[in-house]
């Protein structure tokens, strides 16, 4: 068979499950991925109201640390993308293996700083007295593990990359039964009585993420047919890190000026007490529903585009990330408008205070003209990554993010005297004004010709020269 028809028959395997069959799994496997957290905090809000506010800035904080895995692992998803697109793959198993040594070695270095500094992360954080211990005990549980999210995010890519998104749906629905399971043991079960409350909350996740890791790495194994071997180290591929890096820090650099920026401003409402601390949380959590549609439907586009980039089909990838962008926003601002709508009935599952009801209620409302910037960002930076236009939307986050975002947040909070209603009038700001550069960035087509792939000669050289 000509070497062109095996290369579309392998993009086309890809590409031809369209949109909607790649973003429903992933949907559902970061939902649940974010629930994991998110599933304490539900769970120990009927048990302790402090313990609420204790794990909502834990997992903040937790959440901003392991953003320095994104590094790699989103470099990795963007490489084997467009290399699978070009049907270039035998440099994959090198590329899995330098890939994952460096989350490990990374994430034993995270471990270490949580274990030594957690309560000192804590109070630059402004987190109230009375959720400091549970707070730092949490972390320091769940840090001493969070090598498996170093794992679990470098492997979810290439298994999305290789269009294989039912499986991370299954195994996140399977982590988060275990959780659920073992957080009813410790909070209202038999294991009620050792008394460890959100420690008991902490080692349920930490147990149910070593068991999704093993479950992935078999996955990896057997069906991938990925390799991750000590031979591919020897001698050390640098340049084939160099390129990871090249390619992963202005990518990863867009995610960690937006959850740095959110780590400010959470800092930013500690100072604002109780109400504002617990409602921002619970706002949070509603808005995650509306915030993962548009995120799913990114991500599967990011594929897609991946694949076509590396195939050089760029007018397809033109069309359908403008395409997404229309689906995902009916869709996304839908979600928010009933989010507000039923956000006084919602919020009182959480809650009875009047006062958090009433704030949360307002807040949901302001989230509807959010999702209108949020949406576009996320569809179109996805894109734009996995295209090779890395550096831009970097530049771009730092600007508005820092420029607009947390100083109109202290602005409008702090010095008008707006409270939660301004930090998120704040953030509105921010995600409008770059939805409307992304948006123009895509239609100029500035993103074209930015493909690794393009550039073979270079990063086969690297890559060859590392084995």
């Amino acid at each position: 068979m000509p070497e062109s028809s095996l290369k579309q028959k392998s993009t086309d395997s890809v590409i031809e499950k369209g949109v909607f069959r790649l973003a429903w799994p992933i949907f559902l496997q970061m939902l649940l991925a974010v629930s994991l957290g998110n599933v304490d905090t539900i769970m120990l809000s009927n048990y302790n109201s402090t313990a609420v506010g204790a794990i909502g800035n834990a997992n903040s904080l937790l959440s901003f640390l392991t953003l320095a895995f994104t590094i790699i692992s989103s470099a990795t998803g963007i490489i084997v993308s467009q290399y699978l697109g070009a049907e270039k793959k035998d440099k994959m198993n090198m590329i899995y293996t330098v890939a994952l040594s460096f989350n490990l070695v990374l994430s034993v270095i995270i471990s270490i700083v949580v274990f030594l500094f957690s309560k000192n992360l804590l109070r630059l954080m402004q987190v109230p007295a009375e959720m400091l211990n549970e707070a730092d005990m949490y972390m320091k549980i769940v840090g001493g593990t969070i090598f498996t999210q170093a794992m679990i995010g470098a492997l979810s890519q290439i298994f999305n990359s290789n269009g294989k998104t039912f499986f991370g749906m299954i195994v996140s629905l399977g982590m988060n039964i275990f959780n659920i399971a073992g957080n009813y043991l410790f909070l209202y079960g038999p294991l009620k009585v050792i008394g460890l409350g959100a420690s008991g909350a902490a080692v349920s996740t930490c147990v149910s993420r070593v068991l999704t890791v093993i479950i992935t790495v078999i996955y990896f194994y057997t069906v991938i047919k990925g390799r991750f071997s000590l031979k591919y180290l020897r001698p050390f591929p640098f340049d084939a890190l160099k390129s990871l890096l090249k390619l992963g820090i202005p990518t990863a650099g867009e995610n960690i000026s937006y959850n740095f920026s959110q780590l400010i401003i959470t800092a930013l409402v500690n100072t604002m007490g109780i109400i504002a601390i617990n409602t921002k949380i619970y706002a949070n959590l509603l808005s995650m529903f509306t915030y993962m549609i548009a995120l799913a439907a990114a991500s599967a586009t990011q594929i897609i585009v991946g694949h076509s980039v590396g195939a050089k089909d760029y007018d397809y990838a033109y069309k359908r990330v403008l395409k997404t962008l229309r689906f995902a926003m009916i869709i996304s601002i839908s979600a928010a408008i009933a989010n507000w709508l039923l956000s006084p009935i919602t919020f009182s599952f959480f809650t009875d205070d009047s006062k958090v009801i009433k704030l949360g209620s307002f807040i949901m409302f302001i989230s509807v003209i959010l999702e209108f910037g949020r949406t576009t960002n996320l569809v179109i930076i996805n894109s734009m990554k996995a295209a090779g236009d890395v550096k831009f939307p970097t530049i771009l986050a730092i600007f508005s993010m820092w420029g607009l975002g947390v100083a109109l947040v202290y602005i409008l909070s702090t010095v008008f005297g707006m409270g939660l209603v301004g930090v998120w009038i704040g953030m509105a700001a921010d995600e409008i004004f770059r939805g409307i550069v992304v948006l123009i960035r895509w239609l100029r087509g500035t993103w074209r010709g930015k493909s690794i792939v393009d550039d073979s000669s270079n990063e086969e050289a690297d890559l060859q020269t590392s084995e």
